[in-house]
């Protein structure tokens, strides 16, 4: 509750202290299910009960946990103290509440009259729900009966022109917290899917607007309360915070096998929720504002597509499409006109389709194939009729791969869903970019099946691949179509990867991916697939940097398609091949110097980065007319981008050789080492047109960069390009050295002194 509780402000015990206070004064039992949190809030009924002196017209009432007698280990306290207008009431809820806090119970309270309690609860939607939880403890049963009795009437009678209110709240408190079904890391009480979503529901039964809280949403309660409960225990203290390093724990206080099937519960659990205060919020809109009535007042029956109509504001079938023998691609084509149209499926009509439409045929009938592509290029209205469908159990009957991949953690933290929702969130993205290919449908379908090879041994691409050419067969695909998804699904990874990791200005580096690639339109398909897959993935999976960096790929690969001649590399910048040395430019993301060619330029360069707070993305050096050339795409590490007067002073007076610079970069590249992952270096002999490629794979660190340029200065080492990758808190830095370096033991030599200096 809000307004109607006043929060306290004073000092707490920590929670472990306060838990030994808890168990030795109030005698709380611990413990998880329903059966312990009914004891322990029966347990805190007595002693409340035995603070309270008897006096007329004074009623204690919990609200919140207590008052639904679902008080978790680590809960709080939510107490209303009621009065009639009595004296004396702040010194008695003085002599209430102190006590509770000496006990190391955490407390939200008030002290309210009847009337008072139900005029904030009129102002506050918040607080009309918080006291349809209310609860009499001790006192005047009379006084709390009237105040209990006067709020549920009150909201029953006002719940349709206060949800609509409640509902803005709750799509807020969505947007902060995000969707529990789909987060590693959900809130297990604010995340959508929720608790305080159960709230909600239990809000709308009252109000008697639908049947919200049908048995699975209970049972699904159940467990979120009994997941919470264990987390509660698991940590020792208040938290609602499902995180990665308790999940183990909290699965085996639940005998669960491990953390993956605590997520795929809490998932499970929480989309059941969800789905049931959707229903419930499309009653409530129904209830209050009507549909379009006929002549003789019964709701319009609008068709939308073949064999489904629109009737109050939902899809249902047409009267016609009921039979003995249902037409196996219904239930596909119902989805797709509900995606196409943003109307949801009512729940009858799904109820029925999971029960009496037959499974499709091997192929599929080309019905059932066009409103597949029609249902994933739907845009908006793909997520919600394809979560609809799978609550109903609709798509296992569609793709039996669809129940392993169901609710699949993915455990890279890039990746803000899980693998079931990325999936259809890829196709998603996928449709803003058909107009850009020749085939749309085969890039829905491509980025539909793009990760289907995730959760099994193996590389998932290499894996995946055969697996999406079946489901491609089996959809009704032609072979040659078939087998250009699996490349999709083989390759999808393709372009990012030698994009942020090789030499883009090396022709074999182009060869290499056009040959693999094969021909212009399925390099268009991957294009698309590859930033589909980024916005699907999350917000640190792609940049304006890798973007240009893949369309840069992209343009080279076409150019050698198009025409069979590799692209020559770009020349150098005339402003720095011209003019006195040093020459420095800072533009953007790009640092540039020249300066008069000698050993360890490119480790003093990104040495000076590192020291300004700079991520180098990527690093090219050459040598023109005597002059060594140096050009970086960098990023603030974190903050704000760095003083570039300060910066190009730096750069001038390190390239030229000032001792100053050169002892405060190795200063802080000192400083900056630390624990880490194993590093590990691969060596790639043919990647590169003139040079060996040695690839790093370490944790990240600031300084790294200038730390392995250095250890390669020191080897006698010429690097003229190198490719910084960071993935997560892990970097796959590529090194071009100048050289065939074909003798086992220099290389040995050398990559002993790489992994040394990580």
């Amino acid at each position: 509750m809000t307004s109607l509780i006043k929060k306290n402000a004073s000092g707490h015990p920590g929670d472990g202290d306060a838990n030994l206070l808890i168990n030795e004064v109030v005698g709380v039992p611990g413990g998880i299910g329903e059966g312990a949190r009914v004891a322990r809030a029966e347990a805190f009924d007595r002693w409340l009960a035995s603070l309270l002196p008897a006096r007329d017209g004074i009623a204690l009432i919990a609200v919140g946990g207590l008052g639904r007698r679902q008080c978790a280990p680590y809960g709080d306290l939510d107490l209303v103290l009621l009065h009639a207008g009595v004296a004396g009431t702040d010194e008695l809820a003085a002599s209430l509440w102190y006590p509770i806090w000496d006990a190391g119970l955490r407390l939200d309270h008030s002290v309210r009259t009847v009337a008072e309690a139900l005029s904030v609860a009129q102002d506050d939607v918040k607080v009309a729900l918080g006291l349809l939880d209310a609860r009499f403890v001790a006192g005047d049963r009379v006084l709390a009966d009237q105040l209990i009795r006067t709020a549920t009437d009150h909201w029953r009678r006002t719940a349709v022109r206060q949800l609509p209110g409640l509902k803005e709240i709750t799509t807020a408190r969505w947007a902060t917290h995000g969707e529990l079904a789909f987060l590693l890391e959900g809130d297990l009480k604010e995340a959508a899917g929720g608790l305080r979503d159960v709230g909600i529901l239990r809000a709308i039964a009252t109000a008697g607007i639908t049947d919200a809280l049908r048995p699975a949403v209970r049972a699904a309660h159940l467990r979120l309360l009994d997941t919470r409960d264990a987390l509660h225990q698991q940590v020792a203290r208040r938290v609602d915070r499902l995180v990665a390093q308790e999940r183990e724990g909290v699965a085996r206080l639940l005998d669960l096998d491990d953390g993956d099937a605590l997520l795929r519960r809490v998932a499970g659990d929480a989309r059941t929720v969800s789905h049931a205060l959707d229903d419930a919020w499309r009653a409530a809109d129904r209830l209050r504002s009507g549909r379009r009535r006929g002549v003789d007042g019964r709701p319009v029956r609008r068709p939308v597509a073949r064999d489904v109509v629109e009737h109050d504001g939902e899809l249902v079938l047409a009267r016609t499409a009921i039979g003995a023998r249902p037409d196996p691609s219904l239930s596909l084509r119902v989805a797709a006109a509900a995606a196409a149209t943003r109307l949801p499926i009512a729940r009858a009509t799904c109820e029925w389709l999971a029960a009496y439409c037959p499974p499709l045929p091997a192929p599929w009938p080309p019905a059932a194939r066009a409103a597949l592509v029609t249902l994933l290029g739907a845009g908006p209205g793909l997520v919600p009729a394809w979560e609809t469908c799978d609550r109903y159990g609709l798509i296992d009957g569609w793709l039996p791969e669809w129940t392993r991949l169901r609710s699949l953690p993915q455990h890279n933290p890039v990746h803000r869903f899980t693998l079931d929702r990325h999936l259809v969130q890829t196709a998603y993205e996928a449709s803003r970019h058909t107009r850009e290919v020749d085939r749309p449908d085969l890039l829905l379908l491509g980025a539909f099946l793009h990760d289907i090879g995730k959760g099994l041994p193996g590389d998932h691409s290499t894996v995946g691949g055969p697996l999406a050419e079946a489901v491609a067969a089996r959809i009704g695909l032609p072979e040659h179509e078939a087998a250009l998804i699996g490349t999709l699904v083989r390759l999808h990874l393709l372009l990012p990867d030698v994009a942020t990791r090789r030499d883009l200005a090396d022709p074999k580096t182009i060869a290499a991916v056009a040959g693999k690639v094969g021909d212009t339109s399925t390099l268009d398909l991957l294009h698309a697939l590859v930033r589909a897959d980024a916005a699907a993935t999350g917000p640190a999976a792609w940049s304006d940097w890798k973007g240009r960096l893949v369309a840069e790929l992209v343009a080279r690969v076409r150019t050698a398609l198009d025409t069979g001649v590799l692209p020559a590399p770009p020349a150098p910048d005339p402003a720095l091949v011209a003019g006195p040395l040093p020459v420095v430019h800072l533009t953007g993301d790009r640092v540039a110097v020249a300066a008069a060619d000698r050993r360890g330029l490119l480790a003093t360069v990104a040495g000076c980065l590192a020291l300004h707070r700079l991520e180098v993305l990527s690093a090219d050096a050459s040598t023109v007319d005597g002059r060594a050339l140096v050009e970086c795409r960098v990023q603030p590490r974190y903050g704000l981008a760095p003083d570039p007067i300060a910066l190009s002073a730096d750069l001038r007076r390190a390239v030229t050789g000032d001792i100053s610079v050169t002892q405060r970069l190795r200063g802080r590249a000192l400083a900056a080492r630390g624990e880490g992952a194993a590093p590990r270096v691969v060596w790639h002999r043919d990647a590169a047109t003139d040079a060996v490629l040695l690839e790093l794979r370490a944790a990240d660190a600031a300084g790294l960069l200038y730390r392995v340029t250095c250890a390669l200065d020191e080897a006698g080492v010429q690097v003229r390009a190198a490719r910084i990758s960071t993935l997560g808190a892990d970097v796959v830095d590529a090194f071009y050295l100048v050289g065939g370096w074909p003798d086992d033991a220099a290389r040995a030599r050398l990559e002993a002194a790489v992994l040394a200096a990580v």
